[in-house]
């Protein structure tokens, strides 16, 4: 049976124009982790000249269901908007959501098909979906076979008529998928979730710079909170740097990190597993003035007890990150000639460490003052810093800083601090 809807294929293509073949195959493992998988299976198979020849990407999740075929796949050809894919803002359970991501194939193949088996009422049913590129917009589907015999349910998605090579897999997708998952993979590692590539599973340890694991005591109400920390090599692209707050190891919330967006390359993930969250009212805080009814909220001392906790720990954390990264900064604009010109040695051995140490400092404090910028800018910046130095005009430089971005309080402190040190010239 074929089933032909709204817009057209073309038109499809033009709303998931921004998609990839990385971003493409990463949404069919989250179609397959939102229907209750642990392990998905992408298998591939290259010619001798490097191309794919063949590639499936396999979960042993419920499967789709034939009874509910409309629901899953007409309201996404009814219109652009509804192709547009969200991503949750406070759980990680169904990621795909509206299942869109099913249509992203066309990036790296000419067809798709999707073999699903699900138990029904009857007992497990099996059958067929296909799609291919130049038509988008229809989709047809055979599901008149009944299994009798005891199966396992889950969906097989083989792709065909590939644009897409063994290299492009190896160097691109893979690497793409480890920084996509690590997250997710490490938030269910007691379900043994996993990844399997041609029969190995997909090491997501390689995106691990640090990983630490303690608790945190309230001994007032004798509340523990176990932690674990996670510093990742490279960023987790939409997911960016969130607190995971679990009960037994269940989900129940998450929200970004109070060192999230600081314009700097610190990835991190912070996993807190405690009883105390099973009937915690984690939305009641987010209207000042509602009161929890049931169990606590983020106003319970308890609470605020762990995030300061962890807010000094990230603190503690990331500091000898940015000093790395400070001494990286200074290497950049020494390569980029992005330092004044002195008029003789003396005066550069007199002024440039000065400034080299101040901006060093200023990097540590605030990243967000050194991004985003164009080469002439950085060269503007600095040269002010460098003029205001050698002025010994410290408060306009605390003036300037504090007014391109917006400080807190105890980043105001520091740099204050700071421009007032006469000894800046000292490593």
């Amino acid at each position: 049976m074929s089933v032909k809807v709204n817009i057209t294929s073309k038109g499809i293509q033009k709303v998931l124009k921004n998609y990839n073949e990385k971003q493409a195959i990463a949404e069919y493992i989250w179609n397959g982790f939102d229907a209750n998988a642990d392990t998905i299976k992408i298998d591939y198979v290259a010619n001798a000249l490097g191309l794919l020849e063949s590639l499936t990407i396999a979960d042993n999740g419920y499967g789709i269901n034939f009874d509910r075929l409309q629901q899953k796949f007409d309201p996404f050809f009814e219109s652009e908007k509804s192709l547009q894919i969200v991503a949750p803002k406070h759980t990680s359970k169904m990621h795909g959501r509206n299942g869109v991501g099913r249509l992203t194939f066309f990036t790296f193949a000419h067809n798709a098909i999707w073999q699903t088996t699900y138990q029904s009422e009857q007992g497990f049913r099996y059958g067929e979906i296909q799609i291919s590129t130049g038509g988008l917009n229809s989709y047809s589907h055979n599901f008149t076979a009944q299994l009798t015999s005891t199966g396992n349910a889950g969906t097989t998605v083989s792709f065909t008529n590939l644009r897409i090579g063994e290299q492009d897999m190896q160097e691109l997708v893979l690497p793409f998928l480890i920084n996509e998952f690590c997250w997710f993979i490490e938030l269910n590692k007691h379900k043994n979730y996993s990844i399997v590539v041609n029969g190995e599973a997909l090491d997501f340890s390689s995106n691990v710079k640090s990983l630490e694991e303690f608790n945190l005591f309230y001994a007032d109400t004798n509340v523990t909170f176990k932690i674990k920390y996670v510093h990742w090599k490279e960023n987790l692209h939409k997911e960016l740097s969130k607190y995971y707050f679990l009960a037994g190891g269940e989900e129940i919330y998450k929200d970004y990190t109070t060192l999230n967006k600081k314009s700097d390359d610190y990835f991190h993930s912070i996993y807190i597993d405690s009883d105390f969250f099973r009937d915690f009212d984690f939305k009641s805080f987010e209207n000042e003035g509602q009161v929890a009814i049931f169990g606590a909220a983020k106003s319970a001392p308890e609470y605020r007890f762990l995030i300061k906790e962890l807010t000094a720990y990230l603190k503690d954390k990331r500091k000898p990150f940015l000093k790395e990264y400070a001494s990286r900064l200074i290497e950049t604009y020494e390569q980029d000639d992005i330092f004044p010109v002195y008029a003789d040695e003396r005066e550069s051995q007199k002024q440039k460490p000065v400034l080299l140490n101040l901006i060093k400092a200023l990097y540590e404090i605030e990243p967000k003052l050194f991004s985003s910028l164009n080469t002439d800018q950085k060269k503007v910046q600095v040269r002010l810093i460098d003029l205001l130095l050698r002025s010994d005009q410290q408060s306009q430089l605390f003036e300037l800083f504090n007014g391109m971005i917006q400080l807190e309080t105890e980043e105001q402190e520091e740099l204050a601090s700071l421009l007032i040190d006469k000894n800046l010239a000292v490593s």
